[in-house]
């Protein structure tokens, strides 16, 4: 199994007048085809690690590598086609445009990027939403549209350019039940079947338990990976 992801002591620290550490010495590797939960109580850096792993933020410290390119060494014309071309992101407020289409929602990151014509632009966005079960619903606005049925929009959106690895914010954390399992079992076919690689952070023990490992973190630290004993506030609200 190929190496996709690769840190080394990645520290996250915010500069402010008392200086607030967000993750410390991450040092971590992560495969292809690999479904990773990542927990941990309220405020631990998990939403945080998921950024810096995304690039949507920058460390303070460390290293991160993505399939074996060191990322600080990136510009930002690269860390933005690297974003586009390697990793799609699903959050907890699938954050769709709400004067597109659901099947516009999806084109985004392929106008973004720019590989393909409008109309395969199209028709790939109608394709991927079929798949996901969204077949009546291809020219719905965001508010036509149920809880689960806009996760899963968003989840056609991370797909769009086709990448590697998929980085999921508490993706069913604002559903039912019902919603949830779809949503987890769709994450779970992208990696069985698709061949991706998911990490997701999550409050929910019982989905963690049933993916491939999990990252466990406490005040911005990885502890042991596995089973670690669920903290008290487990089940709170995600920090922002």
């Amino acid at each position: 199994m190929s190496t996709l992801i690769e840190t080394r002591d990645l520290t996250r620290i915010l500069r402010e007048t008392v200086p607030v550490t967000l993750v410390k010495d991450i040092t971590l590797s992560i495969g292809e085809r690999e479904f990773v939960a990542v927990t941990g109580p309220s405020g631990s850096g998990k939403s945080s690690l998921l950024y810096l792993l995304g690039l949507l933020d920058r460390p303070t410290g460390g290293t991160l590598m993505i399939r074996g390119r060191d990322t600080e060494r990136m510009d930002e014309n690269e860390r933005a086609a690297t974003r586009l071309g390697n990793i799609g992101f699903v959050f907890q407020f699938h954050f769709l445009l709400p004067e597109f289409t659901a099947r516009e929602n999806v084109e985004i990151p392929m106008r973004k990027l720019g590989r393909l014509g409008r109309s395969e632009m199209r028709e790939k966005a109608g394709e991927l939403l079929v798949a996901l079960g969204l077949a009546d619903h291809l020219d719905k606005r965001p508010d036509q549209l149920s809880g689960g049925q806009r996760q899963r929009v968003a989840v056609a959106r991370a797909l769009a350019n086709d990448p590697p690895l998929i980085l999921a914010d508490e993706p069913t954390g604002s559903l039912d039940s019902k919603s949830s399992e779809q949503v987890f079992r769709i994450l779970e076919t992208l990696v069985r079947e698709e061949g991706k690689t998911v990490v997701a952070v999550t409050h929910d023990l019982d989905m963690a338990a049933r993916m491939d490992r999990r990252l466990h973190l406490i005040d911005g630290r990885l502890t042991t990976e596995a089973d670690d004993a669920a903290p008290k506030d487990e089940g709170a609200a995600p920090e922002a």
